[in-house]
């Protein structure tokens, strides 16, 4: 048994139990009382609430608040929540989150750590920047308050919005939160970067008796429309990462031919004309046309 499994076991043990001796845990595991003693001191700096009794009867034991239903997690299971909380940790940027690595951290040994896995994500400057803007959204949710905010669109127009916030989405590279727009009367999904001045009110709300859920995915699901893009081999594999391998097909010998989902917006011109001379939209012809506006509109900034 190794020492990951062997500090899982005890906190099991003292789950179940009042105290258990030093000698009890020695013997159970053989080893060392010291290595009993060292375990103990692990547990407490990962905040696990253990204490001591001096005395013939002594011993350890676990806080009886702590004394929850608990499920046993072997090493894998602490090293894999160990690699998705810490790429995690680079999107969230959050301190609940570092300290949640922290108490895995003292109970795994880096010996035992295989870094079979290493999650990277893009530390950019402005993640940081929008760290209130999170957690006080964060807040006014668990604490069920409104909050109130100027929210800018894409167009550079301005709206005051008053929200019961519900919940924080990341998806692909951005934040946003959804909630119930007072101003709309409707269910709405505000991106946390074009949001300002956003203030927590002391206004208390009691949670609509609808499927939020479903209210809130469907209220922001774009309109995608079936196209087929001509695609240079140089940009394949960022096709079967988004879309499959099942969505590539052979065309010629410099082609290849992608038939794809995508929003017919600027959003999806956006994400095309990323891809530069490595891509050609060739299907439907109404899809065509208005990406070929949206570019030629940009290379009319460079005239």
């Amino acid at each position: 048994m190794d020492k990951v499994e062997r500090l899982i076991s005890i906190i099991m043990i003292l789950l179940k139990k009042e105290i258990v001796s030093a000698t009890q845990f020695a013997q159970l595991f053989q080893v060392s009382k010291r290595t009993i003693l060292r375990d103990m001191e692990t547990l407490s700096l990962a905040n696990i609430p253990i204490y001591s009794i001096n005395g013939v009867h002594g011993g350890y034991g676990i806080l009886e608040e702590y004394k929850v239903d608990k499920r046993l997690l072997s090493s894998s299971d602490l090293e894999n929540i160990l690699t998705a909380l810490s790429g995690f940790e680079k999107i969230l940027i959050s301190e609940e989150v570092e300290t949640t690595i922290k108490k895995i951290e003292a109970m795994v040994s880096p010996l035992s750590l295989k870094n079979s896995i290493q999650l990277s994500f893009y530390d950019w400057e402005g993640r940081s920047e929008i760290l209130q803007t999170l957690k006080l959204c964060q807040q006014a949710i668990l604490m069920r308050r409104l909050v109130s905010f100027d929210y800018i669109d894409k167009n550079g127009a301005t709206t005051n919005r008053t929200v019961e916030p519900y919940q924080l989405h990341f998806s692909e590279t951005s934040w946003y939160l959804k909630g119930f727009c007072l101003q709309r009367m409707g269910y709405r999904t505000f991106k946390l970067s074009r949001i300002d001045r956003l203030n927590r009110d002391e206004t208390t709300f009691k949670p609509r008796e609808y499927l939020l859920e479903q209210e809130l995915d469907t209220a922001y699901q774009p309109q995608l429309v079936a196209i087929k893009a001509l695609i240079s081999p140089a940009v394949k594999d960022q096709f079967i990462e988004r879309y499959g391998r099942k969505s590539i097909e052979n065309y010629n010998s410099e082609y290849l031919l992608a038939t794809i989902d995508i929003p017919h917006n600027s959003t999806g011109f956006q994400f095309l004309a990323s891809f530069g001379t490595n891509l050609e939209v060739v299907e439907p012809k109404s899809y065509v046309d208005d990406f070929r506006n949206y570019l030629n509109k940009m290379i009319e900034k460079y005239l």
